[in-house]
């Protein structure tokens, strides 16, 4: 399955953006993830934003690292660039790559494990640096690929299918990327497309780092006791030395609430996800009242979605650092050799 592509036949009644693409034109490869998994419902919405927004595919640089959210790019935009990387490292390849060829649009998909475990240090530089890009984590609390262990963001108290308590707070994302100086801060749920795809065309036009915290349960792994991102388990755990598995289908959750109002999602297992979109009168453009509005919702139990915090005059980092225009990978020789008097006066500023 992991090889096999999507026909290529497109039906005759599907509308074309203001490039002539279809929406068809704008999705990967066959998905291999769990039946309802909420990754798939984000790949659609990531989709659906670059089609509404006529973005031509191969000027799109897609990079992830390892998880089940960083196997999502070969999902969507098949003609762009793509390049899995080692796991926690996909920041510092997409940054070295964004100083090469400003031109490019960087989008950066990731998971919980991936950005908020093994590679947060990555995560960290590379919002401090305003590196230009879209940041995607999908965030479900766990480590599906090796079986459900507890991420760096699930939730203090909840329990694991083994039994196991996890004794250790979660980091928030979003109150990390606000305080770390993101000039795009959102979060949303991966059942509402009607929120999500907005606040990925709003980041993808934002110039700068524009973080984006998706909750997508994990259909297979999540289904903790008391958790917020927890789905209905597939199977009981048993003493066999062998045995098979299999991962029953479920119905995508999905939300539709107004701005300002306060939503409680049944989960397959019977929790609650306590969900608050913000409301229209809300100013995103205090940073402070961004971070104290997020610590207060959630001591309510409640979990902001929607536009937190956009800074509109925000710089990138080839405005810190001075390059040109042109993109690196295109500077000839003289360019690149200026001589040495060239580099005598870039070596007396470092004195």
């Amino acid at each position: 399955m992991t090889y096999l592509a999507k026909p290529r036949l497109h039906h005759p009644s599907l509308g074309c953006n203001a490039l002539g693409y279809t929406r068809r034109d704008y999705e990967g490869r066959i998905s291999t993830l769990c039946a309802g998994c909420g990754h798939d419902s984000i790949s659609a919405a990531i989709v659906r934003a670059c089609w509404e927004l006529a973005i031509e595919p191969h000027r799109v640089a897609k990079l992830s690292g390892i998880g089940c959210s960083s196997k999502t790019p070969d999902y969507f935009l098949s003609p762009s660039h793509g390049f899995n990387t080692v796991h926690g490292r996909m920041p510092s390849v997409l940054t070295g790559a964004n100083l090469a060829n400003r031109d490019l649009l960087y989008l950066g998909v990731s998971g919980d494990g991936d950005s908020a475990s093994i590679g947060i240090g990555q995560f960290v530089h590379a919002i401090r640096r305003g590196v230009n890009m879209v940041y995607i984590v999908e965030n479900n609390g766990v480590y599906g690929l090796t079986k459900g262990q507890f991420s760096a963001t699930a939730d203090a108290g909840s329990v694991s299918k083994k039994g196991v308590v996890n004794r250790d707070n979660p980091i928030d994302l979003v109150s990390l990327a606000l305080q770390l100086g993101a000039t795009y801060v959102a979060r949303s749920f991966s059942g509402d497309k009607e929120q999500l795809v907005p606040l990925i065309k709003g980041a993808i036009a934002h110039r700068g780092a524009a973080i984006l915290d998706v909750l997508s349960p994990c259909v297979t792994f999540n289904n903790h006791a008391g958790s917020t991102k927890s789905y209905d388990h597939v199977r009981e755990h048993n003493a066999a030395i062998n045995r098979m598995d299999f991962i029953e289908g479920r119905e995508e959750i999905v939300a539709d609430y107004a701005p300002g109002e306060l939503i409680e999602i049944e989960q397959h297992d019977g929790s609650r996800l306590r969900l608050r979109k913000l409301d229209t009168a809300y100013d995103p453009s205090d940073r402070i009242a961004a971070m104290n509005h997020v610590h207060e919702r959630e001591a309510a139990g409640e979990i902001v979605t929607g536009l937190l915090y956009i800074e509109e005059s925000a710089q990138d980092l080839h405005t810190h650092l001075k390059t040109v225009t042109t993109p690196l990978n295109a500077l000839d020789t003289a360019a690149l050799c200026p001589g040495a008097a060239a580099l005598e006066k870039i070596n007396a500023t470092l004195r």
